[in-house]
């Protein structure tokens, strides 16, 4: 497969027949890098992420400008036969199909993705869910909090004294959209070698599970559970967020032996590093909270900006914790373009996150804004499958498109 102008996927075309977050963020990735993605979305309604996050006053969420960008919608009423026959059409044009419905809502509607792979042998049917498609819990509902909770995330959250948190953000959804992402590209490659599809099976809470660093071999053979810390990770120390003199934290990772000498030094404090209790990895580890309030009443007469600039010039990892406002004023955001300016008919000129991964030589980009729902049905039914507009015309006003 060639890669053309507009990102290393251009020419791949996708279906995205899933809503909210985890099927559309992984359609959202495709796209970023290329793919021609076509969301289905049902007549009237459409994805309800169009009504998510912050909410501009005719009613239009935020969120859906990014996660819409670089697709094209197309309204198909998947629960009635027309619609179901039609679909089946569309995917006869397609590379990849993505879902993310409960396990058994594409059989129930007549568009088992076996069958549609005996039709279309080089098909990829990309399938995102709370636990994956088989297994005793696989017809259970299953959004990405509940993954993240059975993935183990949820308990290792929070500060200890306080029942478990949440992230401020759908990560569980997240991580499953990339790894479902990553499969896509790695069926493709295999497609590209044998001609064949197949599909891709990715339960949220596995998505969440394979974050989870050594917590499983951790307890199979020391019997040792990870608990709520807070803001440290035990045993890595120095890592923290320290209070500074103008009301902020700066964070401080310094754990390397060689690191946590270079911070002893810009805080005046040389000998910290051949001290018994701090010279060694392990040995900072016994002594993680002394030495935390240690490097609080340093930093606490230091203001956040002129510190950090003083522990990079050392060569200790060091940074502020960005909100927007320092997102948009930050020179390194800007020099990289990590956030981007797209133009939309609607909402004018809106600021979003970029691209990402970058690549040297077919960059991904985004061309296109967020689209209204159906805006692209007409294109697409009578583009891809020549139907007339007379014959579009009477589907919409039986409410099947």
């Amino acid at each position: 497969m060639e890669a053309a102008e507009g990102g290393p996927l251009a020419g791949l075309r996708i279906i995205e027949a899933g809503s909210l977050i985890a099927g559309p963020f992984c359609g959202q990735l495709l796209g970023d890098l290329g793919a021609e993605v076509l969301k289905i979305e049902p007549p009237g309604s459409g994805d309800p992420l169009r009504g998510w996050g912050r909410v501009l006053p005719e009613g239009r969420g935020l969120w859906w400008a990014v996660m819409g960008r670089n697709k094209k919608s197309v309204t198909l009423d998947l629960r009635e036969a027309e619609g179901q026959e039609l679909m089946r059409a569309l995917i006869g044009h397609a590379d990849v199909l993505i879902e993310n419905f409960r396990p058994g809502t594409l059989e129930g509607w007549g568009l088992d993705p076996d069958a549609l792979r005996r039709a279309h042998p080089s098909l990829i049917v990309a399938r995102v869910s709370g636990y994956g498609q088989t297994g005793p819990y696989a017809d259970r509902a299953g959004y990405g909090a509940i993954g993240e909770a059975m993935g183990g995330l949820r308990y290792t959250t929070g500060d200890p004294d306080r029942p478990p948190s949440r992230i401020g953000i759908s990560v569980g959804d997240g991580l499953a959209a990339t790894y479902t992402a990553l499969g896509v590209l790695a069926a493709l490659h295999h497609r590209d070698r044998t001609g064949q599809g197949q599909q891709i099976d990715t339960a949220i809470y596995e998505a969440v599970l394979t974050m989870m660093e050594s917590v499983i071999p951790e307890y199979d053979r020391l019997g040792y559970v990870r608990e709520r810390s807070g803001a440290v990770l035990p045993g890595i120390a120095p890592s923290n967020a320290y209070p500074t003199a103008d009301g902020s934290h700066l964070l401080i990772a310094a754990n390397q032996d060689t690191v946590f000498t270079r911070l002893a030094a810009v805080m005046g404090q040389p000998g910290l590093a051949t001290d018994p209790r701090y010279r060694s990895h392990e040995a900072r580890a016994r002594h993680q909270e002394q030495l935390d309030a240690l490097i609080a009443d340093w930093t606490r007469g230091q203001d956040a900006v002129a510190l950090e600039a003083l522990l990079s010039g050392a060569g200790v990892p060091a940074g502020r914790i960005y909100r927007p406002p320092d997102m948009l004023s930050d020179p390194h955001y800007a020099a990289r373009e990590a956030i981007v300016h797209v133009e939309h008919p609607r909402w004018g000129r809106l600021a979003m996150a970029g691209v990402v991964p970058r690549l040297s030589d077919t960059p991904g980009t985004i061309r296109t804004p967020a689209p209204e729902l159906g805006e692209h049905t007409d294109e697409v039914l009578g583009g891809l499958l020549g139907l007339s507009p007379a014959r579009i015309a009477a589907l919409r006003g039986a409410g099947i498109v």
